[in-house]
């Protein structure tokens, strides 16, 4: 039976928010799925505010760099009225990475976790 663990994203600090500093790819780091085992998984939740008041593009890099197939692209509502979630649970195997980058520096926030699925 697998087990699940609830991390917090690699780069954040003490669970804080990462802000996105990069304007380009490569996007700034968000996580890091450590050196697993062949079967097991982290399973990406990312949550983002825009503290901006207007609307920025997002990147998010999924495991990769290439654009577009690694690339997914949202528009974040500019106001700070909320966290939007952006990763619903995707999953990456082992020392794949997830990075950001924006239209603006500094100004687009992510939050999130990661669970650690054990097989």
């Amino acid at each position: 039976m697998a087990q699940m663990t609830k991390q917090l994203l690699s780069a954040s600090t003490s669970g804080r928010g990462i802000k996105v500093a990069a304007t380009a790819t490569p996007g700034t780091v968000l996580h890091t799925v450590p050196k697993l085992a062949a079967a097991d998984l982290d399973e990406v939740w990312i949550y983002v505010v825009n503290s901006s008041t207007v609307d920025r593009k997002l990147t998010i890099e999924f495991g990769g760099v290439t654009d577009p197939d690694n690339q997914i692209e949202f528009t974040v509502p500019g106001g700070a009225d909320g966290l939007y979630l952006v990763i619903p649970g995707f999953l990456l195997d082992t020392l794949a990475v997830v990075r950001a980058f924006a239209a603006a520096a500094d100004v687009i926030i992510c939050f999130g976790y990661v669970h650690r699925i054990i097989a």
